[in-house]
């Protein structure tokens, strides 16, 4: 079985929490609710979105918020929304070593795809594995369906969410947080992650060292 190394999406592999941030914000506006500072939007992203929305506007109807948000962010996922440094080099880097890179994201898989033709990462992804009526993360099963579907044998789940870090521990792989996403440092430590980093240079120096096992 190829060897597998899961990513997550956004604040991991791409740096898109303006565009999410905007379109929720969007939303709420339209709809006439209050506007959460970057605090509060830190709190919610990684989230599924009708738990964000419930959240931030109490006593709403989640659900046309999140139809409403569904409807606006695919138009404007990559208004600002770009790749991290060095994540092209690194997925490159892994492909020819011999891994297999997929995603496991909160996002819907159609959503998740269009950002990432849109900043041009698809061909350097074996699978884009979405959140598609499966328990969100924390629970594993997005990260185990994405493993089913390369048939790999999972090595490292890297996020940059404390859900991210749970859903892989409960998946069984070791966990890799990066910082310069959506939780802070002291966030991530508490979930106690096996490498704690501010980007994914570390990753590289752990897996290019020699082709994998």
């Amino acid at each position: 079985m190829k060897p597998v190394v899961v990513f997550d999406l956004d604040g991991t592999l791409v740096d898109s929490l303006a565009d999410i941030r905007a379109s929720f914000r969007h939303v709420l506006r339209q709809a006439g609710y209050p506007q959460p500072d970057d605090a509060a939007m830190s709190r919610l992203i990684g989230r599924p979105l009708a738990e964000m929305f419930r959240e931030a506007a109490p006593g709403a109807n989640e659900t046309r918020l999140v139809e409403a948000f569904r409807d606006y962010y695919p138009h404007h996922l990559a208004d600002h929304s770009r790749p991290y440094p060095g994540v092209r080099h690194l997925l490159g880097e892994l492909g020819k070593a011999g891994y297999a890179r997929v995603v496991a994201t909160t996002k819907k898989t159609p959503v998740a795809e269009k950002l990432l033709a849109a900043v041009g990462l698809s061909g350097l992804l074996d699978f884009v594995q979405g959140t598609d009526g499966l328990p969100p993360k924390p629970a594993p099963d997005v990260i185990l369906r994405a493993l089913a579907a390369v048939d790999g044998r999972g090595l490292w789940m890297v996020g940059d969410t404390t859900h991210d870090v749970l859903a892989g521990k409960a998946a069984g792989l070791n966990t890799y947080a990066v910082t310069w996403g959506n939780h802070d440092a002291a966030t991530l430590a508490a979930v106690q992650p096996d490498r704690l980093e501010p980007d994914l240079e570390a990753l590289a120096e752990l897996l290019l060292q020699k082709a994998p096992a």
